[in-house]
């Protein structure tokens, strides 16, 4: 384990080294296919003192992935949690598989799911769980160490977090604008992958032509004698360009799982959000209900009754209590305003701990966001300059072949 502070990076080396489909049966007993991935660990100081152990590894389910992030979810609710990669394929150009078993698709989340595991390896507080590390070390038995927890009891429903929503009547203005940034942040990271896709789509056309320039000038060629080799020339130059699209379209996937991985962040921002609105109700709730007992406490004290009420009803239908009836109520107000008081302190603190925290978390991940973002999007500018000098350069090199002629 990390010494407390530290993160675990500097302790191991993780890797999700490779995929591998396999038959079995699912929870309902039917024959299914599912994939596999391996994870790799390896003590950092062993290697900087030049060793080379072989690496522990155990094999890992997508489902096992999932459990793990629900669990730090519920466990550390005012950290951003890092998003696992998408379960299938989304805001793809349409000549790529959508097929979550598809080859290139599950190289794609293989690399996804080690980018995962590193951003929560290198997070201060998350590297640190115990869970954590089982999930990396240990083949079996972490599953059970998760349900100990009891974490799916206290992961909170969507039907209570939408009461809360509605129902706070003091919301944090930090929090309501940082709802509102993560849903603009969805949306325009999806706009993006709509528009990138539809660029890939166009690119991908782009050098299917360039092919059929090839296979034409290659055929024209055969039947000139003096143009011949100039046209087949150029006919080489063209299907080579026409060629080159794939690697550039896997470089233009890997720019998409940037931009994803942000995309699924907005989610990750608004769980915290949602978090910070029931921790406030739960707040409001139990200071309004200690309001209404030293209310009634001091209406019980005074025989007095403020306010029209189910209790000022009966008294006029009924009577007056007795001295022993109003001081066993009153008795037993007061015990409940101490509870009562006791539990308004507790969820202070809970909230204001909360909010030191989430907020603590917000700068590390702003600063994360804005330096991959930066460097994603400088990374897509320089590659599709680089495409575009390779066709100024595929029809340079064309226009020789065709000036000699």
């Amino acid at each position: 384990m990390a010494e407390e502070g530290t993160n675990l990076l500097r302790k191991l080396e993780i890797s999700v080294a490779e995929a591998e489909k396999r038959m079995g049966k699912n929870s309902v007993n039917i024959q299914e296919t599912y994939t596999v991935y391996l994870i790799e660990t390896r003590p950092i100081e062993a290697v900087a003192d030049g060793q080379n152990p072989a690496p522990d590894s155990l094999w890992r389910r997508y489902s096992e992935f999932e459990l793990l992030r629900n669990y730090l979810l519920v466990a550390y609710p005012f950290v951003v949690v890092p998003p696992l990669p998408e379960k299938r394929a989304e805001f793809v150009w349409h000549k790529l598989s959508a097929d979550n078993m598809d080859p290139d698709f599950v190289e794609r989340r293989r690399v996804g799911l080690e980018n995962f595991l590193l951003r929560v390896a290198s997070h201060s507080v998350l590297s640190n769980d115990k869970i954590f590390y089982q999930f990396l070390k240990e083949e079996n038995g972490w599953k059970e160490l998760v349900f100990e927890t009891g974490f799916q009891a206290k992961a909170d429903s969507r039907l209570k977090a939408l009461n809360a929503t509605f129902r706070v009547k003091s919301p944090d203005k930090r929090f309501a604008e940082l709802k509102h940034y993560s849903d603009e942040l969805q949306a325009i990271t999806s706009q993006l992958l709509r528009v990138r896709a539809r660029v890939a789509d166009r690119l991908y056309g782009v050098y299917k032509v360039h092919g059929n320039y090839g296979r034409v000038f290659s055929e024209w060629s055969a039947i000139e004698r003096e143009m011949g080799d100039g046209l087949q020339s150029a006919g080489h130059h063209m299907d080579a360009y026409a060629s080159s699209i794939d690697d550039i379209l896997e470089e233009e996937e890997h720019y998409a799982d940037q931009l994803k991985e942000y995309l699924f962040y907005a989610e990750a921002l608004r769980a915290v959000c949602r978090k910070h609105e029931l921790m406030q109700y739960e707040l409001e709730t139990a200071t309004l209900d200690l309001a209404m007992k030293k209310q009634q406490r001091d209406e019980l004290a005074t025989g007095t009754v403020r306010t029209f009420s189910f209790k000022g009803m009966t008294t006029k239908l009924f009577g007056q209590e007795t001295q022993e009836q109003r001081e066993a109520k009153l008795q037993g107000l007061e015990e409940q305003i101490v509870e009562g008081e006791e539990l308004v302190k507790e969820k202070t603190v809970e909230c204001d701990e909360f909010v030191k925290n989430a907020w603590v978390d917000m700068v590390r991940f702003k600063e994360q966001k804005d330096r991959d973002l930066k460097e994603a999007l400088i990374s897509y500018a320089i590659m599709q300059i680089s495409v575009c000098k390779k066709g100024i350069q595929v029809w340079a090199n064309a226009k020789e072949c065709f000036s000699k002629m």
